[in-house]
């Protein structure tokens, strides 16, 4: 029988139940930085596992030397990203005098003014629509400034961020097998080869996943160099670089990036008519990207995808695009090594199940 106390004390404990996840969720958004910080150790852990394994098997390198080779090989890498970058986008930035909020409305009313007369020359009613729109007095150009801001912050916390992520990629490197033997300690006996096998293939296929996505990233940057280098568009190792990056995110990236790409090519060209150099200098560079992304979509990004995570290239694609409707940008990004982990448990935990046989019979 359900007593008002039985009622009082269920009450009490909801409320003491609430109270405690709310706590755990206000702690670990103090301590963000830090999850980010393991997170991204967690991702160097699973790039420098292969490379690490080379040094010890391969060049026989003790455990503790092949552990600081592999960092000494992040340093150097970061390092020269940092020393080739750096200048570069100072440069861009001098160019096209981001820091001054004055001289952006100028170069983009300039801009608006020449698409202006070229629609004109070509009696394209849009120029009168154009012009009604009104649009400089519609944009906030105090955003650039605020934005580069906000990013000069970030740099100023990079070299601590920068120096605890290699610290603690250090010791998950070392001390992977240490890790491991805890874990076994907390893992139940019923389940313990289960998770075990689970941790061995997600560390195999998330480190296989990764690479190649390094990898890709890599090819994409190179063919968008190839772009910019051949239209003498100016820096244009700073803007493949940005916009290779953005194709971390599946699909809508490469859009960002080709819309990024024309907005830097006619900025890095104001000086220049409109007609005769900015707009096709601008549309040549737009068709090269679209070329570098059919290339990419249909040719180095599945197959390097399906090859690392062991899965079909139409089963990665519904993956992303479901994710992407689910919970947007954040989840097409993680969607591929988040199926992975699910696709490894379900094989490990639930063997007999024909949905789940189909899924992984290639893991």
């Amino acid at each position: 029988m359900i007593t008002s106390k039985t009622i009082s004390n269920g009450i009490i404990r909801a409320l003491l139940t609430t109270v405690f996840i709310g706590l755990i969720l206000f702690f670990f958004y103090k301590i963000q930085s830090v999850l980010i910080y393991l997170v991204v150790s967690f991702i160097f852990t699973l790039i420098g596992n292969p490379i690490l394994d080379f040094f010890k098997k391969r060049l026989k390198f003790n455990h503790l030397f092949a552990t600081i080779t592999t960092l000494f090989i992040f340093i150097l890498i970061i390092l020269g990203f940092i020393m080739m970058f750096i200048p570069l986008i100072l440069s861009q930035g001098e160019n096209l005098s981001l820091l001054n909020t004055t001289e952006i409305e100028k170069n983009i009313v300039q801009l608006i003014n020449q698409i202006t007369v070229f629609l004109d020359n070509h009696q394209i009613d849009s120029a009168q629509v154009l012009k009604e729109a009104n649009i400089t007095s519609k944009i906030n150009f105090n955003i650039i400034p605020n934005f580069l801001n906000a990013i000069l912050g970030t740099i100023s916390s990079f070299g601590m961020g920068l120096g605890s992520v290699l610290f603690i990629t250090f010791f998950f490197l070392k001390d992977r097998l240490v890790f491991m033997v805890g874990a076994k300690k907390l893992i139940p006996d019923s389940h313990e080869d289960q998770i075990l096998n689970s941790l061995e293939k997600i560390n195999h296929l998330l480190s296989r996943y990764f690479i190649g996505l390094l990898l890709q990233l890599f090819i994409v940057f190179l063919l968008y160099l190839i772009v910019l280098v051949i239209f003498g568009v100016p820096n244009a190792i700073v803007i493949a670089f940005l916009c290779a990056v953005l194709n971390i995110i599946p699909y809508i990236g490469p859009l960002i990036a080709s819309f990024l790409a024309a907005i830097l090519t006619m900025m890095s060209n104001l000086g220049s008519d409109f007609q005769s150099e900015i707009l096709p200098t601008t549309i040549y560079v737009l068709i090269g990207f679209w070329i570098v992304q059919i290339i990419d979509n249909n040719l180095s990004q599945p197959i390097i995808f399906s090859k690392s995570v062991s899965s079909h290239p139409l089963e990665i694609f519904l993956v992303i695009l479901i994710a992407g409707f689910l919970f947007g940008i954040l989840g097409m990004i993680v969607a591929v090594p988040l199926y992975t982990i699910i696709k490894v448990i379900g094989k490990e935990f639930f063997p007999e199940n024909k949905i789940i046989q189909l899924l992984t019979k290639d893991i």
